[in-house]
């Protein structure tokens, strides 16, 4: 039986727990009764109490430890374990690092058509994401927002910002852009469509200024060995890698092939997996292991072209997808990604072909000791910002990671992508505090991770559940259904605008 004491502790933890509130940052804060995803791919374990002062965890502890006035890190010593702190009740809630998406894109407009930075910033604190690589957005502002963001006078997350390195003509001019990237304050650099002669260069200046390389490979003349061999932080999506590995070194294009005309572009990209060599793979697999190049396949972002109903009919479109948004999806050969004009079944049965081997290739890479991380790409192809690097989790899983791996690629692999692993992408002393507190278990259903829930069965009843209730960045508590409803706001007002009569 409970005693008194407990039986009031208790108490005053669910009274205390009334009090966290929306923006806020608490000199103390403890999360109680929580079941803890660590993000080292370690099962949960619980319940644990986490205790954050500003915006670091000091330690997290069995529950018994601190109800019982045992302070952490102080050699046992005792004190009340919630003076001066504001307590939350996480009994039934899982907490687990919050999501690192390693290509994403700050964008405030789609088409020439201007969109709310807010929309994008909040969807992707409601998804969960606390740290993003922005891999190409204009550059000026996006430096001032990574500052914002840093203060904590913007709700965003913490931005890693990895300008494009944009068009090159000579290893000169881009080594010279190394150096201006460099001081105006980037944290890396995305390269794509880059002649091998530049590439060698801008790697050897990004090396000596401590730039780390992202690099999104097209159908170009560099492919995954020249990352190998200059030394690529991370390779993208998936262009170059099984280039790399093709029998004659070049895909068969049919002879009125235009990488320009996107619909050829995707088409044909679809047949490149089933092309590669099997052997010359493994070796490119293995050299991209040695030399440290991660992986971020970005499987959401293509999803379309193996499914093209489900893409266009994603039920979180109806009350959340900016009309601007929306009006850049659909098929125009003057947007990105918007390629979609007369996809056939014969495309998606290719393409779905494509994630088949695509998938045990990734697999495979992690299995030999790679390093694969998340992102989602979103703002092209159907995808939203956030729910499409939850649906990217969920295609992790389908590519046969366990699903304790696929935690770890969203929170400490993308940290080691960004070479802070020691800061965040854990639930741990020390680290900062970047946490989110679920209404459910994602390692068993990683839907509970959507703010838009799930439908489940409880005691004989259909109930609604799930999503991130809070998402903390930086120690700022955010509570996902007031964001998603400042999201719904700005949609339902961009789409009555829209309708007004000019």
């Amino acid at each position: 039986m409970r005693t008194i004491a407990a039986l009031v502790l208790t108490l005053a933890s669910l009274l205390s727990a009334q009090t966290l509130q929306h923006g806020h940052r608490y000199p103390r804060l403890i999360i109680r009764h929580a079941m803890v995803i660590e993000g080292n791919g370690t099962p949960a374990a619980g319940p644990k109490d986490i205790i954050i002062e500003n915006n670091r965890i000091v330690d997290v502890v069995p529950t018994d430890a601190v109800s019982a006035g045992r302070t952490p890190g102080m050699g046992g010593a005792r004190r009340p374990a919630q003076e001066g702190a504001v307590e939350f009740d996480a009994t039934g809630k899982y907490v687990m690092p919050g999501l690192v998406n390693a290509h994403a894109h700050i964008q405030e407009e789609r088409g020439g058509t201007p969109q709310p930075l807010d929309y994008e910033l909040k969807i992707w604190l409601s998804c969960g994401i606390t740290t993003i690589r922005d891999v190409g957005s204009d550059t000026a502002k996006t430096l001032k927002l990574r500052e914002q963001s840093a203060k904590g006078e913007v709700a965003a997350p913490r931005i890693f910002a990895y300008p494009m390195l944009g068009r090159i003509n000579t290893p000169e001019e881009g080594r010279q852009r190394v150096r201006q990237l460099k001081e105006m304050g980037a944290d890396g650099i995305k390269l794509l469509g880059i002649y091998r002669d530049v590439m060698e260069a801008v790697e050897d200046e990004a090396h000596k200024l401590n730039l780390p390389i992202a690099h999104h490979i097209g159908v170009e003349e560099t492919n995954a060995w020249d990352d190998i061999n200059f030394g690529s932080r991370s390779i993208e999506h998936w262009y170059g890698i099984p280039d790399a590995a093709l029998p004659d070194g070049v895909q068969a294009f049919p002879t009125n092939y235009n990488y320009n005309n996107e619909t050829d572009r995707f088409r044909w990209a679809g047949h490149l997996w089933r092309e590669a060599d099997q052997q010359k793979l493994m070796k490119v697999l293995d050299a991209m292991i040695e030399k440290h190049v991660a992986w971020v396949p970005t499987f959401d972002i293509y999803e379309a072209s193996r499914d093209l109903q489900r893409a266009q009919t994603q039920p979180w479109f109806a009350d959340y997808l900016h009309p601007t948004l929306e009006e850049y999806f659909k098929p125009n050969p003057r947007n990105h990604g918007s390629y979609f004009f007369g996809w056939s079944s014969t495309d998606e049965t290719f393409w779905k072909e494509n994630y088949r081997i695509w998938m045990a290739a990734v697999r495979e890479f992690e299995r030999r000791g790679g390093l694969v991380a998340t992102g989602d790409d979103a703002g092209f192809i159907y995808q939203m910002y956030g729910f499409g690097l939850l649906r990217e989790l969920e295609l992790h899983q389908e590519a046969g990671f366990p699903t304790l791996k696929v935690l770890q690629h969203a929170t400490n692999n993308g940290a080691r992508v960004l070479g802070h692993e020691r800061e965040f992408g854990r639930v741990r002393g020390g680290y900062l505090a970047d946490l989110l507190i679920v209404n459910g278990n994602p390692v068993e259903n990683l839907k509970v991770l959507y703010p838009t829930g799930v439908e489940d069965i409880k005691d004989g009843k259909a109930v609604h559940t799930g999503g991130v209730e809070w998402t903390i960045k930086d120690g700022i508590s955010y509570h996902v259904p007031e964001l998603m409803a400042d999201v719904k706001a700005i949609v339902a007002k961009a789409r009555a605008e829209r309708k007004r009569p000019e």
